[in-house]
């Protein structure tokens, strides 16, 4: 298969690690919750772990590649707070302060 169209996830926390299955078939996700969370991938797409925080999506059709990825993203999206999560590599995720002191 050819891939044609990638989508590069980053995965920031203390313990958050991501690992590849059944030749890029199935991913399992340690996101702090008491289980482990597994996506299986759509046919089309494949999946790919870098250094264990960067996720790599790659596929030939560009729909079911970038729905993919939003299903891996929904599973821990990005906190204003503490900027932990999984967040898009090119994404920019605006901070908030927390309560301030007098």
């Amino acid at each position: 298969m050819e891939a044609k169209f990638f989508r590069f996830l980053k995965i920031v926390g203390v313990s958050f690690k991501a690992r590849a299955e059944a030749e890029g078939r199935v991913l399992c996700l340690k996101l702090g919750y008491s289980h482990e969370v597994e996506l299986t991938a759509p046919p089309t797409v494949r999946v790919f772990c870098f250094k264990n925080n960067v996720v790599c999506c790659t596929g030939i059709d560009k729909d079911r590649v970038h729905q993919y990825a939003t299903a891996i993203r929904s599973c821990k999206p990005p906190d204003p707070y503490k900027g932990k999560g999984i967040m898009y590599v090119d994404e920019v995720i605006r901070r908030k302060d927390g309560k301030r002191s007098k």
